[in-house]
């Protein structure tokens, strides 16, 4: 049935409904009426009809947020002019059949839900009741009150928690009490109800497992978005009992710190009005709740300490795994793989790389008529020929002058003589003649 304390919701709003639903009244008219008994006597209205109902059911509860809805809600919230749609157990039923709803009786059957009772809330349909819905099956138009559930949504709702604790400072401890968890998701979550519904999703999933431990049930986790948790150990109810051993410490340190503080008022006040026996009394008795605090204060340092060691191992273990798992994998990878073919591949390798040396050395070479030239003898070649233009150059006959090709006339002639006379007699002036000089020599030895 659906939760007594859950207020009706009421009518859908205008805007969320389709256009002809106020002003096609022959087209809601047929909408509303029932569905005939075998789609087989009209399967176009028959279809046409059951794809308007479902898609309205579907975002109906898509845009609501709620992950339960049954057919009396429904009807409430199609209501038209005072009339309700008369197919709706017919469209809830082949919702059910597809998959998109699935009775909540039998949602929480398929969960090893032992931890759920009515202390947490939960109105548990009796086992008769889910015998009854796994033999009929689906076949079966769900009753008014009958809760049902939006399979995907409550998926999806499943996830955000998930990932809302992921992101939390209660991630970080392994366990986490149901009250906290439920006080993290309160914004999440709009009823108690709903919120086991979520944690039955995701013990489906196997990403959480809960148990009770001494009257308080506390939940476990899985670490990392994609992993499955695993069972609850010894060692994760002695971490979980540690931590609320921390919790009851700071609560008290912070209690004693409050009656101190008090104290040391009561003490300033007796002072002011003269009773010194009682500001001394009120001082021994700060004193003392100082020395309370002190010892717990050391108590919770240890039991930090302990948790803090507890994560360091667990931590360490991981690690361990790790390695084993990258052991595992470097034989596998390594395994063809050995010092002789390594060096053997060297080799092969080296011998190739002269090989290209060679071939790059050879092409390097090749000269144009394709034959391999040694450069010292084309130097000596070259000297060769240099001396032998050389030697070509001091036989050469003169150059013989010019024969004007037209006849020169005397005029040309006798000036050419003249000027070749003077500059003989100029020779003559300043060079003394080779008669004389011996004259003079010879004179001299005389």
């Amino acid at each position: 049935m659906c939760s007594p304390g859950e207020a009706s919701p009421g009518p859908a709003p205008a805007g969320d409904l389709p256009p002809e639903w106020e002003t096609d009244d022959e087209r809601m008219a047929f909408l509303f009426s029932a569905f005939k008994q075998s789609r087989e006597v009209n399967s176009t209205e028959w279809d046409s009809k059951m794809s308007f109902w479902v898609g309205l059911v579907l975002a109906r509860g898509r845009r609501r947020g709620a992950v339960r809805t049954c057919l009396r809600e429904l009807q409430n919230g199609f209501e038209r002019r005072g009339s309700v749609p008369l197919g709706l157990g017919t469209v809830l039923r082949e919702l059910l059949r597809r998959g998109k709803l699935q009775r909540e009786s039998d949602f929480m059957a398929s969960v090893d839900s032992s931890w759920i009772s009515w202390g947490v809330g939960v109105f548990i349909l009796k086992p008769l009741k889910w015998t009854l819905s796994s033999v009929l099956g689906d076949s079966k138009i769900p009753e008014e009150e009958e809760v049902l559930i939006y399979v995907e949504l409550l998926q999806e709702k499943a996830e955000e928690v998930y990932r809302f604790y992921q992101n939390s400072a209660l991630s970080s401890h392994p366990v986490v009490a149901l009250s906290e968890l439920r006080s993290l998701c309160a914004g999440l979550c709009p009823d108690e109800r709903t919120f086991y519904l979520l944690l039955l999703q995701l013990q489906k999933e196997k990403r959480v497992t809960i148990l009770e431990q001494n009257g308080e049930k506390i939940v476990k986790f899985a670490r990392g978005l994609h992993a499955k948790v695993s069972p609850m150990n010894d060692v994760d109810i002695g971490v979980y009992q540690l931590m609320q051993s921390e919790q009851l410490l700071s609560q008290k340190v912070e209690s004693l710190s409050q009656e101190a503080e008090k104290c040391k008022e009561d003490a300033r006040s007796a002072c002011r009005a003269g009773k010194k026996q009682l500001a001394l009394r009120c001082l021994k008795s700060k004193r003392r709740t100082e020395r309370r605090i002190q010892e717990l204060h050391s108590k919770l340092d240890a039991v930090q300490g302990i948790l803090d060691r507890i994560y360091a191992s667990q931590t360490d273990q991981m690690v361990f795994n790790a390695y084993q798992a990258g052991v595992g994998a470097l034989k596998l990878s390594m395994k063809d793989v050995t010092v002789e073919r390594a060096e053997n591949l060297v080799d092969q390798i080296q011998e190739l790389c002269d090989t290209q040396d060679e071939v790059a050395q050879t092409l390097a070479g090749v000269g144009i008529n394709g034959l391999e030239m040694d450069s010292d003898e084309l130097e000596k070649e070259l000297d060769s020929l240099l001396q032998d233009s050389s030697k070509d150059s001091l036989d050469l006959p003169p150059v013989p002058h010019k024969v004007p090709s037209a006849p020169i006339s005397d005029a040309e002639l006798e000036a050419e003589l003249e000027q070749l006379s003077v500059s003989a007699g100029d020779l003559a002036q300043k060079t003394p003649s080779a008669s004389s000089e011996p004259k003079t020599a010879l004179g001299l030895n005389l």
